[in-house]
């Protein structure tokens, strides 16, 4: 790994993704709706990108990348029940390919793309059950050995952090937690950290420094309203007085991707996302591949190109579509080179472009978008650019003098701040939230010093991953969008109904060992987890057990 300034006219790109899925675990089911978020994710987007981190490495491509990790993803990807049922899926969708290429065999342009999509789940299925074992997160892993690949990790289930600030203890919790679950499925220790939607409010750096963690990432306006102007805007990190370095999305790298109208995804060329054949084939002919034989879901087939307007779908040309892509790459890079011969002249250091996106854009929202991603690192990695790709982490190390500001209060969600995750769809949350984790603070300083059953531990503890698990900010946000507002509900009424089971048969002393089980096997996250950590008393001694 270089550690060479880039020579006069050049600048860096740090390229960050984000991977996160709520944690949704079903084993008292057959099959759930929900648990297909992971495997679409798995299949479209996972899969592809570690093909991607393959070939780049079988071909020596000096690039860098980041990689965000949430510590709920992490658990799954690691479930035997999902794994086993991942693999059910995929066999399930290779059948339904192979169904198609049956059903449009007088059709040759449709036949085409049926025998693409059991090429995709072929190769899939092989990259995962033969060249990775099953195990994504150890592909992951193995590249990020070779220093190119930066993994780092966010808050235990995503919490929305600025809205559980009301207890340090609960922020403190899910920063911890998260990063303890990272460093025992990883054995490395995090240098940067993805705030959930990038919810930063001031003073957070301390808990975050506490942590051991280096830089973190805010929206725009999280930098230019900081508590002094930034010299040198979005286009160099701050630092947040304790060492903590702030580093801020840059908004031109983030529309051209991001932006409905404007972003590559919504091309003409592109395959449509919302056109698959799980909503339009006949009932009985799809009915062994949808829920329950009557609900209709995505496939992944899908035949046809996002065309335009209101005109009829057009069928997908995969070939001009990745042609397209790398023409959009090619763009993309254009600009950033175009940013930089800008910003050198004004700058006292080598500008880094700071480009973070949700993960699961590349693959599953725009099927092109790994493919987009590789042209884009291939691009930049070449020696004539005036790019050169950087971690986070990496440009600390060569640019250890920041200035030093405090960030606004910010997230990167619909006008900046808090609103998408806390309105009169989801404000009735809150008070619950809160008062369930002041309740567990106290029962965990009440219990400070008794001599515990085992039993009466395995409860404080499964009362603690409830906690977690309530607290993810996906629920709020998903009864904003209006997506799968019951689940959404359902998910946060009952993390809170088994804390409140948990915490009264505690206080009683009336504990259901077969019942305490059941929930233990349903929700068996965060193995580690220990009840002590809610007592308020042990983070304000600055208490940091050693579990690993």
């Amino acid at each position: 790994m270089t550690n060479s300034l880039p020579r006069t006219g050049q600048g860096f790109l740090s390229i960050i993704l984000h991977a996160h899925l709520p944690y949704v675990r079903h084993p008292e089911h057959d099959s759930f709706f929900e648990e297909n978020w992971l495997f679409e994710a798995m299949t479209e987007c996972y899969l592809p990108l570690i093909g991607v981190l393959d070939r780049l490495h079988a071909d020596n491509v000096d690039y860098r990348l980041t990689l965000s990790l949430s510590p709920t993803l992490i658990s799954m990807l690691r479930d035997d029940l999902l794994q086993t049922r991942f693999l059910k899926y995929l066999h399930s969708r290779l059948e339904l390919a192979e169904k198609e290429i049956i059903r449009t065999r007088e059709q040759p342009a449709y036949q085409k793309l049926a025998r693409l999509y059991r090429r995709f789940f072929l190769n899939a299925l092989d990259t995962y059950q033969n060249r990775y074992q099953g195990d994504l997160l150890a592909a992951f892993i193995k590249h990020q050995a070779t220093g190119k690949l930066e993994l780092i990790t966010t808050a235990a289930t995503h919490g929305f952090l600025p809205l559980l600030n009301v207890s340090e203890t609960a922020v403190r919790n899910q920063i911890n937690t998260g990063i303890a679950t990272f460093k025992a499925s990883t054995g490395n220790a995090p240098s940067g950290f993805w705030l959930p939607e990038c919810g930063y409010y001031p003073g957070l750096e301390t808990v975050l420094a506490d942590a051991g963690i280096k830089y973190f990432f805010v929206d725009t306006h999280g930098v230019m309203d900081a508590s002094e102007q930034p010299r040198n805007g979005v286009y160099a990190p701050l630092d947040c007085g304790n060492g903590v370095a702030a580093f801020a999305r840059d908004p031109e790298s983030s529309k051209q991707v991001w932006s409905a109208k404007e972003g590559y995804p919504g091309d003409f060329d592109y395959r449509e996302y919302y056109s698959d054949i799980g909503f339009e084939r006949e009932l009985d002919y799809i009915a062994p591949y949808i829920l329950d034989r009557e609900t209709r879901i995505n496939t992944g087939i899908k035949y046809h190109r996002v065309t335009g307007g209101n005109l009829p779908k057009e069928i997908y040309n995969p070939r001009q579509a990745k042609a397209k892509a790398y023409r959009h790459a090619q763009d993309f890079i254009d600009k950033r080179r175009g940013q930089i011969d800008r910003l050198g002249a004004t700058m006292d250091r080598p500008p880094v472009i700071v480009a973070p996106y949700d993960a699961e854009l590349f693959g599953h929202w725009w099927f092109e978008g790994t493919h987009w991603l590789e042209c884009v690192l291939r691009l930049a990695s070449e020696k004539i650019s005036s790019i050169q790709l950087i971690s986070c982490g990496e440009y600390l190390t060569q640019q250890p003098s920041l200035q030093v500001a405090t960030p606004a209060a910010s997230t990167w969600g619909d006008q900046g701040y808090s609103g998408y995750w806390i309105n009169e769809t989801n404000d009735w949350i809150y008070p619950l939230l809160h008062k369930a984790e002041l309740d567990m603070e106290k029962l965990a300083n009440d219990v400070k010093g008794l001599a515990l059953t085992p039993l009466q531990i395995r409860a404080l503890n499964q009362a603690a991953r409830s906690i977690l698990l309530a607290q993810a900010s996906d629920w709020p946000f998903i009864m904003k969008s209006g997506t799968t507002i019951d689940y959404a509900n359902k998910r946060i009424t009952d993390h809170l109904a088994r804390f409140n089971y948990l915490h009264d048969s505690i206080r009683k002393n009336r504990l259901n060992e077969r019942y305490l089980t059941a929930l233990e096997i349903m929700d068996n996250i965060f193995p580690d987890i220990d009840f002590r950590d809610y007592n308020p008393s042990n983070v304000s001694a600055g208490y940091k057990p050693d579990k690993h």
